[in-house]
């Protein structure tokens, strides 16, 4: 059976004119071509010194591009792309009348603009609808699979202005162009991933005791080695070192036990 939830934590950001493609290319993390319909592309907007901003899905219909993103957000996200229109005919809008679903489980079976979750294949897939759609989920249940599958989610577990993206998985979980060229924010980016700089990593964990709030520190030994970030139930995320993987970590008044899916290289590549 399908699991299809509305996730009203997201909203929509419509990017339209002529320049669309070009205007956003250089400045977020991955292609921005090869956004096309049935596929959606996950990138990542950054400071010029590489650190997170904002992420998102971005969807290609018609004349626009879609951008599946935080709805806390949305307006900021807009304010600091429009700053970069210069002479670029394009216009920045919240499309209100677009609403964000996910769906896993099985394809599903509704009319909406649909893309496979380009994280993941286990992640399912996207949708946008200005027509109600039949759930047959909830957003928490969104929630329980995406971190069951360690996916972050925007600023509930990356820093603004601090997150570095390999830490959060994003060569892993295509969310970086290789070879697309300058983009804000790519020479960081870059360097991180060629001379082996990652020291920490977001990784899923699982909880024994009371949920810690995000920003608790995680210690083993008594010394600190990272900071829990979103969770549910007996899940969640956190950033730890690469060197705090194994042994005993207490979080507040919880065990925390890293859960390392295949996906997720610990070591430099």
């Amino acid at each position: 059976m399908t699991r299809l939830a509305a996730l009203p934590s997201r909203a929509v950001l419509a990017i339209e004119g002529q320049d669309r493609i070009t205007f956003l290319q250089g400045l977020v993390s991955n292609d921005v071509t090869e956004a096309a319909p049935g596929r959606a592309v996950w990138a990542a907007l950054l400071t010029p010194q590489g650190k997170w901003l904002a992420d998102f899905f971005i969807f290609s219909h018609g004349e626009q591009l879609l951008l599946d993103c935080e709805r806390q957000h949305v307006e900021t996200t807009r304010q600091r792309l429009s700053r970069f229109r210069l002479r670029s005919q394009v216009t920045l809008r919240a499309a209100d009348e677009l609403a964000v679903y996910a769906a896993w489980d099985a394809v599903p079976q509704v009319d909406a603009i649909i893309a496979p979750d380009p994280r993941l294949p286990e992640a399912g897939w996207r949708l946008l609808s200005a027509a109600p759609l039949p759930t047959t989920a909830l957003e928490a249940d969104w929630d329980r699979h995406r971190l069951s599958l360690g996916l972050p989610e925007g600023s509930r577990d990356l820093e603004s202005e601090k997150t570095v993206l390999l830490e959060a998985g994003f060569d892993e979980l295509h969310g970086v162009s290789w070879t697309k060229g300058c983009y804000l924010g790519q020479e960081l980016t870059a360097r991180t991933k060629y001379r082996g700089l990652v020291k920490r990593r977001l990784v899923p964990v699982a909880v024994d005791g009371p949920l810690p709030a995000p920003g608790t520190p995680v210690l083993r030994d008594g010394s600190e080695v990272g900071t829990m970030r979103s969770g549910i139930g007996q899940r969640g995320l956190a950033v730890l070192r690469l060197e705090a993987m194994q042994g005993v970590l207490t979080c507040g008044g919880a065990t925390l036990t890293p859960r390392i899916p295949a996906w997720i290289q610990t070591e430099p590549r």
